[in-house]
């Protein structure tokens, strides 16, 4: 298009301009030749309508005044629509969890779509053969964000004991004889968002609500969740925006859980063999299940609402930019610590990857479209990676 042609001549540095000049040329002749054929069309009468692709269809928002679903959710939810949004099951904890997370997943892809200005998000419902299904919303190849998915499941029926071990930091709350499995039903919304420009920080966060049988008649559940920031330059203003709007959020409800749920996302987000975390962190919690039940949610709800104070602003502070090739290298070279991390460590990715009927391509979304590895590669040489590679090493108070 011609507000893509017209970012990629602006947006970088004055070096790339000489790489650009051909490819430039050629867009503007593209440019100016589909204006022709459109004109030309518009005269013809009787032109054939055209099918919308099936993946238009799919990201289509229908009619949302003749279900009852609120307008800004992506499409219609796992659960059925009349259930969901019935005012009288509002206190049932399964209706509350879907509903946030549709609300967030619907907020969030329409404020980036917004940004962008030019990608769309491919809105993907699929249903799970063992029960429930999901909603994965990815954008890809756009002008600011080079991947983000938001991606909902709601899904039910039995885990098995590996995928037992990997759903919550207390692994021994739900033991079971060898064979065994157990029933479940869980209800979540996760994001990973990639951007394009160097300076602008990938982000992730997840909110989930687990209930499982105890076994005795009985009903276990809990919450868990976060939110985390992964620069690949270190802006100090960045780090300190994103960590003051989640402590605002936690403050809401107890002064006390910020700092707790900062040093567990510290602690957790780590690369082991390399000594280092992932980026500077966030909030992480898990088995939220006190005080009870309505303030257990009401405590998510306000880590939800924050995330797109905490992030949009730094994508609209950073996202224009300019880089050098160098700065794109180091950002691959970032996101391949991303992956390591996502594959060798992370609860969630093996809790899908273990789960019946697990749908790898909504657990893999959260890989970057792009990544490089180098060997034996020395960040500390160089002052401005040696700046980040610190607070990596040795977590910073940021709030």
């Amino acid at each position: 298009s011609l507000r893509r042609l017209v970012q990629f001549a602006t947006v970088g540095t004055a070096s790339a301009w000489r790489w650009r000049r051909p490819y430039l040329l050629v867009g503007m002749a593209t440019v100016a030749t589909s204006g022709a054929a459109l004109a030309l069309s518009i005269k013809r009468e009787n032109w054939p309508a055209l099918p919308l692709p099936a993946v238009v269809k799919s990201a289509s928002v229908c009619s949302a005044a003749s279900i009852g679903r609120p307008q800004h959710w992506m499409t219609d939810p796992v659960s059925e629509t009349g259930w969901l949004c019935d005012p009288s099951n509002s206190a049932e904890p399964r209706v509350g969890m879907e509903r946030l997370c549709m609300d967030l997943q619907g907020r969030l892809c329409r404020a980036m779509e917004e940004l962008d200005g030019e990608a769309r998000f491919i809105v993907d419902k699929w249903a799970r053969p063992s029960g429930g299904g999901g909603i994965s919303c990815v954008l890809t190849d756009g002008v600011v964000f080079e991947r983000a998915g938001v991606n909902i499941s709601v899904v039910h029926g039995s885990l098995s004991q590996q995928a037992v071990r990997q759903m919550n930091s207390r692994p021994d709350r739900h033991k079971l004889p060898e064979g065994k499995e157990l029933p479940f039903c869980a209800i979540g919304i996760s994001s990973v968002i990639h951007p394009r420009n160097p300076f602008v920080p990938t982000m992730h966060f997840n909110f989930r609500y687990f209930e499982v049988d105890d076994g005795k008649g009985g009903v276990s559940w809990w919450y868990g969740g976060g939110a985390d920031l992964t620069p690949t330059f270190l802006d100090k203003d960045d780090a300190t925006h994103f960590h003051r709007t989640l402590k605002a959020a936690c403050d809401k409800h107890d002064k006390s859980l910020y700092p707790k749920y900062k040093a567990w996302c510290d602690n957790y987000f780590v690369i082991e063999h390399r000594g280092e975390r992932r980026g500077v962190g966030g909030i992480f919690f898990d088995d939220v299940d006190s005080p009870n039940q309505p303030a257990a949610f009401a405590f998510v709800s306000s880590c939800a609402d924050a995330i797109e104070a905490a992030y949009l602003p730094i994508v609209r502070r950073n996202m224009r930019r300019g880089y050098s090739y160098a700065d794109r290298q180091w950002q691959l070279l970032r996101r391949g610590r991303y992956v390591e991390f996502n594959l060798v460590y992370d609860r969630g990715t093996k809790f899908g990857l273990f789960t019946k009927d697990a749908r790898i391509e909504s657990i893999l979304m959260s890989l970057p479209p792009l990544a490089r590895w180098e060997y034996c590669h020395d960040p500390d040489s160089d002052p401005v990676k040696a700046q980040l590679m610190r607070v990596l090493r040795e977590p910073v108070d940021w709030a």
